[in-house]
């Protein structure tokens, strides 16, 4: 018996889009010296009910983080086209920027790489 598969929902699209434009920004910025890590966020129940936060940054914390390849801290939140940053992940991006470090809101490799060179 075959069996089918459904297509993917709208928003499993997204999250699939996001997450190859994570692995090619990381790709890129690796070959120019700079290394950047996935950051995922969220938060789970543990055994005895208790809740645990995990993630860098806290809620608003960048998608990527990682240092560049002069070794300043870096902090990239990857967005799709029209997608929004949330206030907490400008105060994030705020907060890296105020502290020296190199950080912003990335659309494409392109941008991505502006940031770490300092150019954003």
């Amino acid at each position: 018996r075959l069996k089918t598969r459904r297509a993917p929902l709208a928003h499993e699209c997204r999250a699939m889009q996001e997450a190859n434009l994570h692995r090619l920004i990381m790709l890129e910025a690796s070959k120019r010296g700079h290394r950047l890590f996935r950051n995922n966020i969220g938060a789970l129940q543990d055994q005895n009910g208790q809740w645990v936060r995990f993630g860098v940054g806290g809620p608003g914390g960048s998608d990527l983080i990682g240092w560049t390849a002069g070794g300043k801290f870096a902090a990239i939140e990857v967005k799709l086209e029209k997608r929004r940053t949330s206030p907490e992940q400008v105060s994030f991006i705020s907060a890296v920027k105020q502290a020296g470090c190199v950080a912003g809101v990335a659309r494409s490799v392109e941008e991505a790489m502006s940031i770490l060179s300092g150019d954003y």
